[in-house]
């Protein structure tokens, strides 16, 4: 299985109330991580994989990223998905 580019990831995922650029280029990973954590994945693991991150070399680095990237999935799932719909 290939590895994302760690380069094509923010530390941080957006914050604003709408859909951005990053978001739409981002869903796939949204969506794995989603699947990850209803699994039962550990974030380091989720990280690693869907991210690219390695939480051993860059912990904090991979622990916020995780965590914002999570959060804005589930935000995705409750308010920006209709956005995120008119633009597909």
């Amino acid at each position: 299985m290939s590895r994302p580019d760690p380069v094509s990831v923010a530390d941080l995922a957006p914050s604003e109330a709408s859909v951005t650029d990053y978001d739409r280029a981002h869903a796939a990973k949204y969506l794995r991580l989603l699947d990850a954590a209803m699994e039962g994945a550990s974030w380091e693991e989720a990280c690693r994989i869907v991210l690219g991150i390695d939480p051993d070399r860059e912990p904090e680095r991979a622990a916020s990223a995780h965590q914002s990237h999570l959060e804005r999935a589930r935000w995705l799932t409750e308010h920006g998905y209709r956005d995120l719909l008119k633009g597909s």
